[in-house]
């Protein structure tokens, strides 16, 4: 059997249950709780990318900043040129930047108060909460009004929330969760944060 020949049965063979994993699949479609989570970069990156893919289907799509108010990013300056998007920058910078935990939790409230109002908007089907593992982290939040929010959203609502340490609990309602895992990082080598690449 030629090269070619063993190459186009092995793609039957893998279309074949590939096709039969798909049919098993029952649920069309459904609101999703994703999070990305994990010491290496790209998670709100993803997040934005997910946004994209929802403004190119025609959602309307809500955005909350938890922690990084202070920065003028490439996203934030793209996104909110989208009609469909309701973006709301709501943090102060890194907790480290503050030093003040009655200012961060205050922040990370009327943060909180506006996702619950983008949650209950019937009109957006996405909804980032861009750092707000931070926000629990810290204990900004309340982790179970934050929970019991997040599991009992509408059924067409996705949401995606993004920060290092996500807490077990919000790792254990999501229906998709992810680790990125930090490999290599160019900051290591003494390469600053880069507009473009970084924010």
């Amino acid at each position: 059997m030629s090269l070619e020949d063993r190459h186009k049965q092995k793609m039957a063979h893998r279309k074949a249950v590939q096709d039969a994993e798909v049919a098993s699949k029952t649920i069309l479609e459904k609101g999703l709780l994703i999070v990305h989570t994990g010491p290496g970069k790209g998670k709100s990156t993803a997040a934005f990318g997910l946004v994209l893919r929802a403004l190119g289907h025609g959602w309307k799509v809500g955005v909350v900043q938890f922690v990084k108010g202070a920065w003028d990013t490439g996203e934030r300056r793209i996104l909110e040129r989208f009609d469909g998007v309701a973006w709301h920058t709501m943090g102060e910078g890194f907790t480290w930047e503050t030093q003040d935990r009655a200012r961060d939790v205050a922040a990370a409230t009327r943060a909180w108060d506006k996702a619950r109002e983008l949650m209950a908007d019937t009109s957006i089907r996405l909804v980032v909460l861009d750092e707000l593992s931070i926000a629990l982290r810290y204990d900004y939040l309340p982790l179970a009004d934050v929970i019991a929010a997040l599991a009992e959203r509408r059924g067409d609502l996705n949401i995606v929330v993004t920060g290092r340490n996500a807490k077990p609990e919000l790792i254990e309602i999501a229906d998709l969760a992810t680790e990125m895992t930090l490999v290599k990082h160019h900051f290591a080598a003494g390469v600053r944060a880069q507009a473009g690449i970084e924010f």
